[in-house]
């Protein structure tokens, strides 16, 4: 995954113009508007977020305004408008999950990674926020770590320091 600055000049790999043309293949003619959430996150799996000169790109590639791409990206909270850590922990904080602990789990990361809410780590390998249900109510606290989203249910500040170890190892 390649890091883009904010005001960095943008360029598409070849794959990733190939992989955007074959999913506005997928719509009717006209309606290539259709492949932004897909495209979205093939640019934002390729550059790791979506910086305004990745968006500006995707308007352009599918020939729609600049604002039309903001709006869905800021709409949804699987886009990132900033850089993230190449590790994105993201942890239930609705109700279900607060009863069994998140809250003090979030605090347990803020403190063990040294960063708050959102920000990068300063060797650039995690990131961390609440987010809202992750479905898994029964199960909490629960977090999902991207880019593969893998779930982890259960938690406590001890097997949440053990996912981290691993994480570093990789």
């Amino acid at each position: 995954m390649l890091k883009v600055e904010e005001q960095q000049p943008v360029q598409f790999s070849a794959a990733l113009i190939e992989k955007s043309e074959e999913i506005v293949k997928r719509y009717p003619e006209g309606k290539q508007k259709s492949a932004l959430l897909p495209i979205l996150h093939e640019v934002q799996a390729e550059l790791g977020w979506l910086s305004p000169n990745a968006m500006d790109k995707i308007a352009e590639f599918l020939s729609i305004e600049p604002i039309e791409v903001y709006e869905v990206a800021s709409f949804y909270s699987m886009y990132f408008l900033k850089p993230q850590g190449k590790y994105v922990l993201e942890v239930c904080r609705t109700g279900p999950c607060c009863l069994v602990g998140a809250e003090k789990l979030m605090d347990h990361l803020e403190k063990s990674l040294g960063v708050k809410e959102n920000e990068v780590t300063p060797d650039g390998l995690f990131s961390w926020r609440g987010v809202e249900c992750l479905a898994a109510c029964g199960y909490g606290p629960v977090l999902q770590i991207g880019p593969e989203y893998t779930f982890y249910e259960n938690l406590n500040e001890q097997k949440v320091d053990d996912l981290i170890q691993d994480l570093r190892k990789k």
